[in-house]
């Protein structure tokens, strides 16, 4: 999910002339290894698209990216460490992801059985209830997924 907020006290000037600080923050998952991971699969070009649930942008009042907007990807660290660009954005149900959208996570995904199981394990996890501020939050075949494809820009 792409915030708009951005770490305390952190800074980076620009890349290719780009001001960073300028730009929304594109976090993946939460600050640790996953999150880790994932930034290294977009800084290797292996990650290229993204799964989120409409509701967290529903009940933060935020808007759904667009195609064309420019995101700084944050590491672990609150570090900017990259600038991606969303090149398509889709609205649909769970039971409708599809297989390429899986592969081009770049986490490894075989299937989207594979995908699935470890979204809604990540989904339904302690970090993702309270942020939804639901306890008992759990997806269904009819839950709204926010899949979108993005390009590497620039890396910091």
């Amino acid at each position: 999910m792409v915030k708009k907020h951005e770490p305390p006290g952190h800074r980076l000037s620009s890349v290719h002339g780009m001001n960073l600080n300028d730009l929304p923050l594109a976090e993946f998952a939460f600050p640790g290894p996953l999150r880790d991971q994932l930034v290294a699969a977009i800084l290797s070009g292996a990650k290229t698209s993204t799964s989120g649930l409409v509701l967290g942008y529903e009940r933060e009042n935020e808007p759904l990216p667009q195609v064309g907007q420019q995101s700084a990807v944050v590491d672990s660290e609150g570090r900017r460490v990259a600038v991606i660009e969303i090149t398509e954005v889709r609205v649909i149900r769970l039971a409708d992801v599809d297989l390429q959208h899986a592969l081009d996570e770049g986490e490894g995904f075989k299937s989207v059985a594979e995908w699935r199981a470890e979204h809604e394990r990540f989904w339904h996890s302690a970090e993702v209830r309270e942020e939804l501020g639901d306890p008992d939050f759990t997806v269904d075949e009819d839950t709204q997924v926010l899949a979108q494809r993005f390009r590497l820009v620039h890396t910091a």
